[in-house]
């Protein structure tokens, strides 16, 4: 979903912010149900070291937020690198879809956190500093800002944000949440493609990385070989493997993906057509054509692709 950009000057949200703390007190239902069953697997409090803190000039938590979270993943950045690539003028703000898109051009992992306070807390238990979208004000009339959590303490019942010009700003756990989930409970990880998010399922974990192929194969084919690593055989990340491969020219690795792909499924069309292209490339045409044929009997929606192929590899014969 779409939102309206943060619009506000800073003196303005510093208002905003006081009202939430005078808030602090009252209960909100994730952490009040998290409150009363803390799960085992959870510290108390984490802390997220090295990430720096860039005070925000105004309207530029966007990019402020993004070259934050991307240089606590390693890759240095300052906002001026970033406000380009999420900052709209004529908005005065970012958009999320310019945030996830920001994260992909530095060869960073774009990923969406399901919408609850145990998964953010993990992720920042993990050692991962989260981007954090909050409605200062209420939904009549909304205020987006972007943040940076970077700890929490269950006894002190904080939230740790690097936020405007504070560092280490600290926010009353139900605050938090109550404008976060003004937010639509939007929150985002940037991180290198050789770590997976600590709450990550396979199936959101493939579609993130799917969507970098284009702006960054490279980083997108260490992402798949790193979900191999944690799923291994997964169709998605095997196809993917080799897909990125290819578009690198690395021939070799995309053949042995696609021969992984086939070998634990052959009834998979997808991966027989791109085996066969990639061994038509590599100029074994007898392998090629048993490939593609296999994909054309197979058949499926992309069927006309299947048979382009083959009558390309058997104009070569």
């Amino acid at each position: 979903m779409i939102r309206r950009p943060a619009y506000r000057s800073l003196p303005f949200l510093t208002v905003l912010f006081t009202l939430a703390l005078l808030l602090a007190g009252c209960a909100t239902p994730q952490m009040a149900s998290l409150q009363k069953r803390w799960p085992d697997e959870l510290p108390t409090s984490a802390k997220v070291e090295r990430v720096p803190f860039y005070p925000q000039e105004d309207y530029h938590c966007g990019p402020a937020s993004m070259a934050m979270a991307a240089s606590g993943a390693g890759v240095n950045l300052q906002p001026e690198d970033v406000l380009d690539k999420v900052y709209l003028p004529a908005r005065k703000g970012s958009l999320q879809v310019e945030m996830f898109a920001a994260g992909r051009h530095f060869g960073l992992l774009s990923y969406r956190l399901k919408p609850n306070m145990k998964a953010l807390l993990q992720e920042v238990a993990a050692g991962n500093p989260v981007i954090v979208l909050q409605n200062l004000s209420f939904p009549i009339s909304p205020v987006w800002h972007y943040a940076v959590v970077t700890g929490f303490d269950r006894e002190r019942n904080t939230l740790t944000l690097h936020s405007g010009r504070t560092r280490d700003m600290e926010m009353s756990l139900y605050a938090f949440e109550r404008t976060w989930e003004r937010a639509d409970h939007w929150a985002i990880l940037v991180l290198p493609p050789t770590k997976i998010p600590a709450t990550a399922d396979v199936a959101s974990y493939a579609s993130a990385v799917m969507a970098m192929e284009l702006v960054a194969p490279a980083a997108a084919h260490s992402a798949y070989m790193t979900g191999l690593r944690k799923w291994p055989g997964h169709p998605t990340l095997l196809l993917g493997a080799g897909n990125t491969a290819y578009a690198l020219g690395r021939l070799d690795v995309a053949l042995y993906a696609y021969r992984e792909m086939t070998r634990q499924y052959p009834a998979n069309a997808d991966g027989w057509n791109n085996m066969a292209q990639t061994l038509l490339d590599m100029g074994k045409l007898d392998e090629a054509g048993m490939a593609i044929e296999r994909a054309v009997t197979l058949g499926g929606e992309r069927l006309p692709r299947y048979l382009e192929l083959r009558k390309e590899i058997h104009a070569k014969h």
